[in-house]
């Protein structure tokens, strides 16, 4: 790891949240991760924010993408933007998968570079990670071991990202950063009923079968695995940290440390959605990985913590779904 990269004295780097003029391209702000960013720097003062839908501006168009840095020269990239999905959509689409996500950053990371860019922010996921990967998963773990085979596409084109970040800092001296959060949620989460992640597919049930007026809800396994979940908006808080604060070679993990069943989650999610039916186990049917939890001990020792109980996030979560997902469906 660079740690004299690291301790440079800040007058050496670009500070962000000196210039609130600065023009910082957020890509991807339409999704969970981006929105939340979107809403950090706007609270923050941010005025230049450039903004662009998939259909302004394609991310996999090496030569749009090419032609937006070179007309407006943004000062700050946030890199959020990805094709994600589930373990059935990384099945279906692997091609789409590896394919438009190294795309969307080859294209991001190498026009920032060569249009000014003053530093990149690049945001993965925790599924880079060896499936058999010690827990609590350190950065170190990169590359140690084979992939969970159902979203390795997803996993290589992520890798290649932090190391694309890495190369360009190695060889250009770029400020180019890797930040890999764990499980995410929050207002402007995917609630689909086949492909959407365990927390939100748990609300969208809970909620239907307490409109619907059903006896009980019944879950997968046996409610054993544990799991780390990180509210959107403390991932926003740690975006801005590391803009301001880390200047390094690694990547670095962005996680709550905090462990919950899926027990506990089931029943916390029934508790705020107001669901007063049974919840029953069928554990008949497979549990999944036991434990998934990541070391951010390096982030955390820097100063960031995150701010939102599970609590408090599953209920602004859950005031979210019910103002909009439910309308949509």
């Amino acid at each position: 790891m660079g740690s004299s990269d690291c301790q440079r004295s800040r007058s050496e780097r670009s500070p962000f949240l000196s210039d609130k003029s600065a023009k910082v391209f957020v890509a991807g702000h339409r999704g969970l991760v981006g929105s939340a960013i979107v809403r950090k720097l706007q609270s923050l003062g941010f005025a230049n924010l450039l903004l662009r839908t998939h259909s302004e501006l394609d991310l996999t168009r090496q030569a749009d993408v090419d032609s937006f840095f070179a007309a407006e020269k943004p000062d700050f990239v946030i890199l959020a933007a990805a094709k994600v999905g589930g373990i059935h959509a990384n099945n279906t689409y692997p091609a789409d998968f590896i394919a438009i996500n190294l795309q969307i950053q080859t294209n991001v990371i190498d026009s920032a570079y060569k249009h000014g860019v003053k530093k990149l922010l690049f945001l993965g996921s925790s599924c880079i990670y060896p499936k058999l990967a010690p827990q609590p998963i350190p950065e170190e773990a990169l590359l140690t071991g084979p992939l969970e085979p159902t979203n390795e596409w997803y996993a290589v084109a992520k890798i290649a990202g932090i190391k694309m970040c890495q190369g360009y800092r190695v060889q250009y001296s770029w400020d180019a950063i890797s930040g890999m959060p764990t499980n995410l949620y929050g207002p402007n989460d995917n609630f689909h009923p086949e492909n959407s992640h365990v927390l939100p597919a748990l609300m969208r049930r809970f909620h239907e079968a307490k409109v619907n007026g059903a006896k009980e809800v019944v879950v997968w396994g046996t409610g054993s695995p544990l799991r780390e979940f990180l509210h959107v908006d403390d991932l926003a808080e740690a975006v801005v940290f590391m803009m301001e604060e880390y200047s390094g070679l690694e990547h670095l993990n962005v996680g709550s440390g905090k462990e919950v069943s899926i027990k506990e989650l089931a029943e916390l999610v029934k508790e705020v959605v107001g669901f007063e039916g049974e919840l029953v186990w069928d554990s008949s049917k497979p549990d999944g990985t036991p434990r998934k939890l990541m070391d951010s001990s390096k982030l955390l020792g820097m100063g960031w913590k995150p701010k939102v109980s599970l609590r408090d996030g599953l209920v602004d979560t859950y005031k979210w779904y019910t103002a909009n997902a439910v309308t949509k469906q």
